[in-house]
C-alpha cells in the first residue's frame, strides 16, 4: 500500500470530496484523522466505514478557522497514531455552487470575500502551522491543498470562493519554497465540477451540460477522482513534486 504506516489529517472529511479522500488514504494504509465542524454523525459514518474495511481512523471536531482548536486536533491525532505525515486542506466553509442564486459582483460586499478567505486561507495557515512540528519529528511531510479550476476557467463567476482559492495558490507556493529543505512538499489539486456533493448539488443541469460538453473526457468529476490524485501526491509516487498546481478536471483546463 502506498501509505502504509503514514498518518493523515483531512479537513472537512465528513462528506463529499473530503470523505472520499479519507477513505482512499485509509485504503492505501494511512491512519486518518477525519475532521468535521458540525457533522458529527456523518464523520462517525466515515470512520466506521474505514474501520469496517480494516483501516484506522478517528473523528476530530474542530473549526479550522480556530488556531487553538486546530493545534489540539493535530496533537490529538499524533497522540492517537504516533505522529502526522500528511495534511489535506479540503474544508469548504459555507458555500454552494448555485449559478441561479450567485450574486453579481456589483451587489457583493466585503463580508462575503472575508468569509471565504477565513474559511480557506486562514484555515490553511492554522492547519499547516499545527502539523509542522509533527512533520519535523517524522523527518518530513506532505501537504495537499484542494483548489479549483475556476481560477483558470471561471465558467461561473463565484467571486468570493475563487478569490480565496486563488490566494491559496500563492500561499502554497511560498510554503513549498520555504519547507522544501525540510523534506515537506506542498502541492495543489484543482478540481472541476464534482457531482454530486452538498456544495455542487445546486448546479443546474444547463451548467452541468456546458461543463460536460466542454470537457475532453466528456464527463463530470466524481469525489474519487480527486481522492486518487490526492493519494498520489501524499505518497512517494510524486515525492519530487512540490509547488505544483495540478488540474484534475478531465482536461477542461490545461494550465
Amino acid at each position: 500500500m502506498l501509505l502504509n504506516g503514514k498518518v493523515a489529517l483531512v479537513t472537512g472529511a465528513s462528506r463529499g470530496i473530503g470523505a472520499a479522500i479519507a477513505r482512499e488514504l485509509a485504503a492505501q494504509g494511512a491512519a486518518v484523522g477525519v475532521n468535521y465542524y458540525r457533522s458529527e454523525a456523518a464523520a462517525g459514518e466515515v470512520v466506521a466505514a474505514i474501520q469496517s474495511a480494516g483501516g484506522r481512523a478517528v473523528a476530530l471536531a474542530a473549526d479550522v478557522r480556530d488556531g487553538d482548536a486546530v493545534r489540539m486536533m493535530a496533537d490529538r491525532l499524533a497522540a492517537e497514531f504516533g505522529g502526522v505525515d500528511v495534511l489535506v486542506n479540503n474544508a469548504l466553509h459555507n458555500y454552494r455552487f448555485d449559478p441561479v442564486a450567485n450574486v453579481p459582483f456589483e451587489r457583493m460586499d466585503w463580508d462575503g470575500f472575508q468569509d471565504q478567505i477565513d474559511g480557506t486561507v486562514r484555515a490553511a495557515v492554522h492547519t499547516c502551522q499545527a502539523v509542522l512540528p509533527h512533520f519535523r519529528a517524522r523527518g518530513g511531510g506532505r501537504i495537499v491543498n484542494i483548489l479549483t479550476n475556476l481560477i483558470t476557467h471561471p465558467v461561473v463567476q463565484y467571486h468570493a470562493y475563487t478569490t480565496a482559492k486563488s490566494a491559496m495558490l500563492g500561499f502554497s507556493r511560498n510554503l513549498a519554497a520555504e519547507l522544501g529543505p525540510e523534506n515537506v512538499t506542498v502541492n495543489m489539486i484543482a478540481g472541476g465540477l464534482i457531482m454530486t456533493t452538498a456544495a455542487s448539488e445546486p448546479t443546474t443541469p444547463e451548467v452541468q451540460e456546458i461543463v460536460r460538453g466542454s470537457t475532453p473526457l466528456r464527463r463530470l468529476g466524481q469525489p474519487d477522482d480527486i481522492a486518487r490524485a490526492v493519494t498520489a501526491l501524499a505518497s512517494d509516487l510524486l515525492g519530487f513534486a512540490t509547488g505544483q498546481y495540478i488540474a484534475v478536471d478531465g482536461g477542461l483546463t490545461m494550465p
